[in-house]
């Protein structure tokens, strides 16, 4: 039995654990629903010398509290040499584009998230096939949840757009990588766009009132929720469909909601989705 190791067993990792048991992978893993703890060098570095493939979806520490750019390379890094490895990324690596489309091939850096570009950089040093994500959503943590709770807002900032993908699309695209060449992936749907329209569908979705239109100010938003909307940019998938040979399940937030809402109460409508766009490289 083929066996892969994944640092950080969070949300999409557990996904993704879930998906590569179904096909006969045995998995071991650090977090907090892991079978090892991170800290516990002996029995990671035997489970790492015994590991097929190693994946990390651990993000880098924060600077200003003295925290290692990358945990797992700085404590297991020489570790993983000579290993099959993939790295769970962020599109924000890529900053601000004014809302033009970024791809693999885009410089990285100049945003929020340095600390995050230069593991993502170390990551493909070491021959990591690098999974690059934008927002994420899935089961139990999506609009739909923050519209039920009156969480959600609307923001008023024309011009202004996301990408996003599924979870179930993270796995599926790193389970598609696994013989494919190192390398960047972007990994996202086929249609960026404000996040309004998720939204209002959603709302649509649960015949629920929409929030009111506010400004940032308005909105009181965290810092962290804030900065969400510092970076305006829409992601290409190109690469990871033509190299490895990857389509996303939910190509467009509308598929991937209308699923979504048919797990939370049988009485929402589900309305056809609408075809993906074209405007993708």
């Amino acid at each position: 039995m083929p066996r892969f190791f994944i640092f950080g067993l969070g949300y999409t990792a557990s996904v993704l654990a879930r998906a590569l048991e179904a096909r006969g992978w045995e998995v071991i893993s650090t977090g907090r629903s892991g079978t090892l703890s991170f800290d516990d060098e002996g029995s990671v570095r035997t489970a790492l010398a015994d590991a097929d493939h190693v994946l990390s979806s651990v993000p880098p520490g924060k600077e200003a509290r003295g925290e290692p750019l990358d945990p797992v390379l700085e404590t297991y890094g020489d570790a993983l040499k000579g290993k099959a490895l993939s790295y769970l990324s962020s599109t924000g690596v890529y900053g601000d584009a004014g809302g033009a489309w970024v791809d693999e091939a885009s410089p990285i850096g100049t945003g929020r998230r340095t600390a995050r570009a230069e593991a993502d950089r170390e990551w493909q040093k070491l021959g990591a096939r690098v999974y690059r994500l934008p927002g994420i959503y899935g089961q139990g943590r999506s609009i739909l949840e923050r519209v039920q709770e009156g969480r959600a807002h609307r923001i008023d900032l024309p011009g202004q757009v996301f990408s996003r993908v599924h979870v179930e699309d993270i796995a599926a695209g790193v389970l598609a990588g696994i013989e494919k060449p190192a390398g960047a992936y972007n990994l996202a749907d086929d249609l960026p766009c404000p996040q309004n329209w998720l939204v209002e569908h959603a709302c649509a979705l649960l015949n629920l009132p929409l929030p009111p239109l506010q400004t940032l100010d308005e909105a009181g938003l965290s810092p962290m929720a804030r900065g969400f909307y510092a970076e305006n940019r829409r992601v290409a998938n190109g690469k990871a469909k033509r190299v490895l040979g990857w389509r996303p399940r939910y190509p467009t937030y509308v598929a991937g909601l209308r699923a979504l809402s048919a797990t939370m109460s049988p009485s929402v409508a589900s309305p056809a989705p609408v075809p993906a766009s074209s405007d993708q490289r």
